[in-house]
């Protein structure tokens, strides 16, 4: 269960054997059911997820219930309510898993441990977040001025597997539309 988080850890840093597994030695898995809510809105998060197999998705709901995801992470990525993990408030979003998942977790304890004992892990750490950044900008710039085709082809070109692997619920909530629209709109491409 530990290979593919090993193989991520090889390609972002040139760890030594011992080092990579001093690393994963820190993590625990985890395997979860179709939706299952691994943080729930205003409790503290304490773990950060390296997804193995399945997805994760973080979400708010508004005052009616309506869920608004914001982020979909996929196999080989990491994912949490960074806010709350960083800061130690309550989350204002859940993270749940859309799909049956194998994960690998560690504690906040422990992976804030790792980025100050090693250069590496901190290195990644730090494009963890500038890639969550970039994506982030690109999506809320991009889709101010974006109709709702552009808004799926911008999906299509940057985030393929959303649109492949989430219901369109999901993916209608993240792209700003009804789920109706994107029905229609796939329809046409």
């Amino acid at each position: 269960m530990f290979d593919t988080l090993e193989k991520f850890l090889k390609s972002k840093a040139d760890f030594p054997p011992e080092t990579l597994k001093e690393i994963t030695s820190c993590f625990k898995s985890l395997t979860t059911v179709r939706n299952e809510i691994l943080i729930d809105y205003d409790h503290v998060c304490k773990n950060y997820y390296f997804i193995n197999k399945g997805c994760i998705r973080l979400f708010t709901t508004n005052k009616d219930g309506t869920e608004n995801s914001r982020f979909f992470a996929f196999e080989g990525s990491f994912a949490t309510a960074l806010p709350s993990f960083i800061d130690q408030k309550p989350a204002q979003e859940y993270l749940q898993t859309i799909e049956k998942s194998e994960l690998l977790y560690i504690s906040r304890k422990d992976f804030y441990s790792l980025t100050e004992r090693f250069p590496g892990f901190a290195k990644i750490y730090l494009e963890i977040l500038e890639l969550g950044f970039i994506v982030a900008q690109k999506r809320i710039y991009g889709f101010q001025g974006f109709d709702a085709m552009e808004k799926v082809k911008w999906i299509i070109q940057h985030q393929p597997k959303v649109l492949l692997r989430v219901s369109n619920k999901m993916a209608a909530s993240y792209l700003g539309l009804s789920p109706s629209t994107l029905s229609r709109i796939k329809s046409k491409l």
